[in-house]
């Protein structure tokens, strides 16, 4: 049996203006969805348990079959593990986006989704004029970087700045043990940054430029049962976001590079597309995660979701689809999102989102397309998120 799951970020949503009242799944041409859809098994699943935050952590940790009740230890953590980054047991790891902030009012999350290169600079400068052997910064991919503070305890409350976009930053900043700290580590960072060359180039442009870091997401050393202990299959991942990585890397998953891969609008969709093929002939499982989804709902544009949920369809699940069809072996495909970011709010909700499987043993739930509101209608419900994983690989 051959396995493929493609997550598009972020992709559920609700009815939106902009939209005439419809959804972006509700207005995209997503004919190899659809299909899924009304030939298989739609419903709905809560990927978010009520105690938690809706974050793509908790919520792709529940996508492949883990309670992350019990193994989620912070986000940060996760993604120092997909950089590669040795932790200890007294590491505290912070997820450090460049922002951008004007009149102490969160303008940007991503400081105009400033470059891997232009951040590597700063990331560097902040090194030299912050850290220290027990606080050092580790470059990322893009906006998202990462800091480790050693020996030190924090029990602290952050805020992701994709969630105050608009908002004064006063009352969102960390809070807790310790947090005056970072605090201090994120107001000391605006005079590193106000005159580095790459904020100045980026002015001239007409760009936003970084103002500032700003700190959440803690966490410690993160450890998971690997995927082939749980259910005897190999797997891949293509993703270029470090989190998904990370997941993936902690559960014994190979990665899969794809040139061409930002985890922005521009992404290579083909690209994924193809390399989902071609792990296919020598893995038993293969994730596709689309991050474009989630930046369009963070960004409130509804033309680019459902520009990218119609890259998703064409260019990733149709091709993987037809392969799957064409290889000999049994087969099952698995397609939803890991949570809502609804352009309206411009922020992740916990809402239980859609699912649609087709492959071997699946009866058809007989659904007309693949959108929230023919999910909601099908009857089936998966209050419980990790247990979807049981059922898609129960043979």
């Amino acid at each position: 049996m051959k396995y493929a799951i493609v997550i598009p970020d972020g992709a559920a949503d609700r009815p939106s203006d902009p939209l005439g009242g419809r959804t972006p799944l509700e207005v995209a041409r997503l004919p190899n969805m659809d299909r899924i859809a009304a030939a298989g098994r739609l419903g709905t699943v809560r990927t978010v348990p009520k105690d938690l935050a809706p974050g793509s952590d908790v919520a792709i940790l529940s996508l492949l079959g883990y309670d992350p009740r019990t193994c989620y230890t912070g986000r940060a953590g996760i993604e120092a593990v997909a950089r590669g980054i040795t932790l200890e047991d007294d590491d505290w790891i912070f997820r450090t986006n460049f922002v951008t902030v004007a009149d102490e009012e969160m303008v940007d999350y991503s400081a105009g989704h400033i470059t891997t290169q232009e951040a590597a600079l700063l990331i560097e400068a902040l090194q030299e004029r912050l850290g220290s052997d027990r606080v050092r910064f580790y470059a990322g991919v893009g906006y998202r970087h990462l800091l480790i503070i050693k020996g030190e305890r924090f029990k602290v409350e952050t805020a992701p700045p994709h969630d105050i976009m608009g908002h004064p930053i006063k009352k969102y900043l960390p809070r807790g043990k310790n947090a005056k700290h970072l605090v201090e580590l994120m107001e000391a960072s605006r005079e590193v940054l106000q005159d580095h060359p790459v904020n100045r180039v980026r002015r001239d442009l007409g760009e936003l430029s970084a103002t500032q870091i700003w700190l959440w997401g803690q966490g410690r050393k993160p450890t998971l049962e690997s995927f082939r202990a749980r259910w005897g299959l190999s797997g891949a991942a293509i993703t270029a976001v470090d989190l998904v990585r990370g997941i993936a890397m902690l559960i014994g998953w190979d990665l899969v590079a794809v040139e061409g891969a930002t985890g922005y609008y521009d992404t290579n969709y083909a690209g994924k597309g193809q390399a989902a093929i071609e792990a296919l002939r020598d893995h038993d499982i293969v994730l596709v995660h689309i991050e474009a989804t989630d930046e369009a709902g963070h960004n409130g544009d509804a033309a680019q979701k459902v520009r990218a949920l119609e890259q998703v369809d064409a260019h990733i699940v149709g091709p993987v689809l037809e392969s799957l069809e064409a290889g000999g072996a049994d087969w099952r495909i698995l397609i939803s999102p890991d949570h809502e970011t609804p352009l309206a709010l411009r922020t992740h909700d916990a809402r239980p989102v859609p699912f649609a499987m087709l492959g071997k043993g699946l009866e058809p739930s007989r659904g007309q397309a693949f959108t929230e509101r023919e999910a909601a209608k099908s009857g089936f419900h998966v209050a419980v998120g990790h247990e979807l994983m049981e059922y898609f690989l129960k043979r």
